[in-house]
């Protein structure tokens, strides 16, 4: 019997929850307004709210329930998020949950609710306050994160125009190539089939994708490329082929014509290493041209270390990643240039390297010389997870140590980075399509009984995950950020 029907009856319960799928269809319609009427864009205590159900909805604010260890009314939330759609806003990403608990806690000093949401969101209002011209994106190579990339930039086209996915560059381009880079895009083994149209335009040698026409650039090597005969200006290169790493060799993108910026979805070597909400503000946007939005597990362990770092401090520790297999491993036994990753992927447990711990230093910087590190390959398509050993400065307790990462993920940087997990029945598949950078297992929490040693777990999508975070850099660097209220 659920609490529904214990305190209420069957009846009462099923006209109860028919209630909420009312509200839930009200406060889906606004967010659609807003969204492609003025480029505002709602989320729910940082959960998109654009192509979920009715009952994916209803489940978000029981999620958050628990989280806050409080009441949040769906109706209260439809009502605020009607009154927004009504208002001059500017193109932003407001946290509706948030504006809605800030009203419920402050409606007795205020008229009404639009009166509440004029003088909160008093910068927000006039679009004329925001204005900025989208940036104009290639992919070069179309791998996993680069088929990830796409699949974002073209759903976010419809949030304020920021970034334009305008090309893709490829080692050769025909029919053949059209027909199977179109099919990949449709379907993901792992992350299901993309929800959108792609049709080939062999002709002009493109992908029309929901309506966005994609040209297929044919390219070997970098400088060999005009992109302004393309009708392409000042692009963001994002480079996801993992051939070219440090600054000579990604400085060749930017003698194209039409190449303004180049970032590499992986570890660069002499340029800025960034895991956005922990470092991106330190970067030179004025004179800076290339860089790196490091590697998925630096974006996973960074956040967490991030806390604990600032608050308890970290006097040395080890990580280990038990990470998805990738294609640089060998599905079948077969020469291979690394120890151990000739084996077979998909029926080995493989001990290879990770220079993740050494990365997180240069976001990280008190943390030099402070960590080892080590990973673990596992049959798994996608999902990973990071072990984090820390010996602290100051003693804990698990508890103290979860309510630190529950706040970081609440509220402050690092709401998008960091999600606090509370099912106590989490495992790998649970995490693919998470758009945040590291999924926090408050469960797994252990601490030592002088409360000087911990280990942390904390997962993360090595694909979706992280190419969230390189949409966020690549926002960044072209500064066309919205205004964001969290």
């Amino acid at each position: 019997m659920t609490t529904i029907e214990a305190k209420t009856g069957y009846e009462a319960g099923l006209n109860e929850y028919v209630k909420q799928e009312k509200s839930a269809v009200e406060l889906i319609t606004a967010v659609g307004r807003l969204m492609y009427d003025k480029g505002v864009e709602l989320v729910f205590y940082r959960n998109h709210l654009v192509d979920i159900s009715t009952s994916e909805l209803i489940n978000l604010f029981d999620y958050a329930e628990k989280i806050l260890n409080k009441p949040i009314d769906i109706h209260k939330v439809a009502e605020v998020a009607k009154a927004l759609s009504k208002m001059d806003l500017a193109p932003s990403k407001l946290d509706i949950g948030k504006i809605t608990n800030e009203y419920l806690t402050a409606k007795n000093q205020f008229s009404s609710v639009d009166d509440f949401l004029n003088t909160t969101l008093n910068n927000f209002i006039g679009a004329e306050k925001h204005n900025f011209s989208p940036q104009d994106v290639v992919l070069y190579g179309f791998g996993r994160i680069g088929r990830l990339a796409a699949r974002e930039l073209i759903k976010q086209a419809g949030k304020g125009q920021q970034l334009r996915l305008r090309a893709i560059v490829i080692r050769t381009v025909n029919e053949t190539q059209i027909k199977k880079r179109a099919a990949l895009l449709r379907n993901d083994s792992v992350h299901g089939a993309f929800k959108g149209s792609v049709i080939e335009d062999y002709h002009n040698q493109s992908l029309i994708i929901n309506g966005q026409i994609v040209k297929l650039i044919e390219a070997k090597n970098p400088e060999d490329i005009d992109y302004t005969s393309f009708g392409i200006n000042d692009a963001l290169i994002i480079d996801n082929t993992g051939v070219f790493k440090d600054r000579e060799a990604l400085g060749r993108h930017l003698k194209s014509n039409g190449a303004s910026k180049v970032l590499l979805t992986a570890p660069g070597s002499g340029v800025p290493n960034i895991v956005y909400g922990i470092n991106h503000k330190q970067l030179d946007l004025e004179n800076e041209t290339i860089y790196s939005a490091a590697s998925c597990t630096t974006n996973a362990i960074s956040p967490v270390l991030k806390v604990v770092e600032d608050h308890l401090g970290v006097k040395n520790g080890h990580i280990e990643t038990v990470h998805a297999y990738t294609n640089d491993q060998n599905l079948l036994d077969n020469m291979h240039k690394k120890p151990r990753r000739g084996r077979s992927a998909a029926i080995n447990m493989v001990i290879t390297s990770t220079g993740a711990g050494k990365a997180v230093t240069k976001v990280i910087p008190s943390l030099a010389g402070k960590l080892t590190a080590n990973a673990v390959r596992v049959p798994t398509p996608n999902g990973s997870l990071a072990i984090i050993k820390l010996t602290l400065n100051k003693p804990t307790t698990a508890e103290k140590i979860n309510e630190l990462l529950k706040k970081a993920a609440l509220e402050g940087d690092l709401v998008n980075q960091i999600k606090y997990e509370i099912s106590n029945e989490l495992v790998s598949n649970d995490i693919i399509g998470n758009v945040c950078a590291s999924v926090f297992d408050s469960n797994a929490t252990i601490v030592s009984e002088d409360g000087l040693n911990c280990v942390l777990y904390s997962w993360y999508d090595n694909e979706y995950g992280y190419t969230k975070q390189v949409i966020r850099v690549a926002k960044y660097i072209s500064k066309v950020r919205r205004l964001i209220y969290y």
